[in-house]
């Protein structure tokens, strides 16, 4: 998986495999490609991003959406949702890396992988890039179920993959979080049960699924500062997807954009650290 071997004759005639070191990344890359074949082997990882962001577009935008008014919005709420439901898919980017490292460290498959002459880096990076391929499946899913309910870009094509981008650099953020919860829980269950209660009132107390006005007071500005509301309201900008933003509403609504940037130098900045010292602890420990 780290090195590449090729057969060298000993002086017995018997031949031996000659070790060459790789660098960081084609280690990555290795481990990456081992994460992609273990999802190949069980479709059914997929599900999350697959049947259930499909799920989640048609629940909204046909049972819900009837009872939702977003006045303002280009093709109504369908349209409006979409970047909603594409910020908290991406935000459970954290929960998958969280479930598949402590199950790779449960299994002993971390241990194994220490084992070899590579950087103890790669298996973070290698699986960072799976999660993040795997997250963006679900963003292609979710893409093509909202071309098929109404959803349509309005902005330039820059504007197009600068919202995509944000997504993603969005995901890389949540992944360090995930790395820190599956680095500290003990089994997959408790990563279960602390990201259920953790990530969904964080992804609904936002305005991923319902415009913030009409909430109380002091839930719409800690909906209004929540990180996902920028990064949702960026999105929409970009797309051309957005509603006129209301002359109260909290700073991060007026400037969405540069705010999500902030948020996510920020929890990488923080996240990142506390992470590798976690990973490193309890592999190590």
């Amino acid at each position: 998986m780290t090195a590449d071997t090729t057969t060298r004759p000993s002086a017995s005639g018997i031949a031996r495999p000659e070790i060459r070191q790789t660098g960081l990344l084609r280690q990555s890359l290795a481990i990456t490609r081992r994460n992609l074949i273990h999802i190949k082997r069980m479709p059914e990882m997929l599900m999350d991003v697959t049947i259930q962001p499909v799920m989640f577009v048609l629940l909204f935008a046909y049972v819900f959406g009837g009872s939702i008014s977003v006045q303002g919005s280009p093709a109504g709420y369908r349209e409006w949702l979409m970047g909603g439901i594409m910020g908290q898919t991406i935000a459970f980017a954290s929960f998958i890396v969280a479930v598949g490292l402590t199950a790779d460290i449960d299994k002993g498959i971390v241990d194994r992988m220490r084992s070899l002459p590579i950087n103890p880096s790669a298996v973070l990076v290698g699986r960072s890039i799976s999660s993040l391929l795997h997250s963006s499946i679900g963003i292609l899913v979710m893409s093509l179920t909202g071309l098929f309910v109404g959803w349509r870009i309005r902005g330039s094509f820059a504007e197009a993959v600068l919202a995509y981008a944000l997504l993603l650099l969005w995901g890389f953020a949540m992944i360090w979080i995930g790395i820190l919860v599956g680095s500290a829980m003990r089994s997959v269950e408790a990563v279960n049960g602390l990201m259920f209660t953790t990530m969904f009132p964080i992804t609904f107390l936002a305005n991923t699924f319902a415009p913030t006005d009409n909430m109380p007071h002091f839930l719409r500005v800690i909906a209004e500062w929540n990180p996902i509301s920028s990064l949702v309201q960026a999105v929409r900008q970009l797309w051309g997807n957005d509603l006129p933003v209301p002359a109260d509403a909290q700073l991060p609504l007026h400037h969405p954009i540069i705010t999500t940037l902030i948020w996510t130098i920020g929890l990488t900045l923080v996240m990142a650290p506390l992470a590798i010292r976690a990973f490193a602890k309890r592999t190590q420990g």
